[in-house]
């Protein structure tokens, strides 16, 4: 078994939201459960919690019961969503009572880590690869996050 099918193993355990999945084929067999980090201080064994499904947003009611067309509000082409490179865990430090690695105003660099992504017990380094000064960070220290998942607001230099 690959990586690449690891990786649809683990989204499929998220869309199911799937706590522990087993396979076993021609001797082989894998086992992947699902870490939970209620308090954000260090991953415990546990049942995973869903994250929280996205809220639509309505358009205001006109007259005849029907939506207006309002358009998104606009942001600057500079200001560019930071998208995670794989599905896991988010941390903002390297251990529970360090500094966080980036906050909201702090200039970085291409080779500045922004953050870590536990998956598979691994811990993955996330750099910035981009210069620039972190607007916004999107998600909450501990939270699951799934590959392509906007982390950052980064405005370019």
């Amino acid at each position: 078994m690959d990586l690449n099918e690891i990786r649809k193993l683990i989204e499929l355990m998220d869309a199911n939201k799937l706590v522990e999945f087993e396979y076993e084929e021609e001797g082989r067999k894998i086992r992947l459960r699902r870490w939970e980090d209620r308090h954000a201080v260090a991953p415990s064994a546990g049942a995973a919690s869903a994250p929280a499904a996205p809220v639509p947003v309505l358009s205001p009611p006109v007259a005849g019961g029907a939506t207006a067309d309002v358009p998104p509000p606009t942001r600057s082409a500079d200001l560019v969503d930071f998208k995670s490179p794989l599905v896991g865990t988010f941390y903002r430090a390297p251990k529970p009572d360090a500094e966080p690695f980036v906050n909201v105003g702090d200039e970085v660099s291409a080779e500045k880590v922004l953050c870590i992504i536990e998956a598979m017990k691994v811990m993955n380094e996330i750099k910035a690869e981009m210069n620039g000064v972190v607007r916004e960070i999107l998600v909450k220290n501990g939270q699951a996050v799934e590959y392509g998942e906007p982390l950052f607001l980064i405005e370019k230099r």
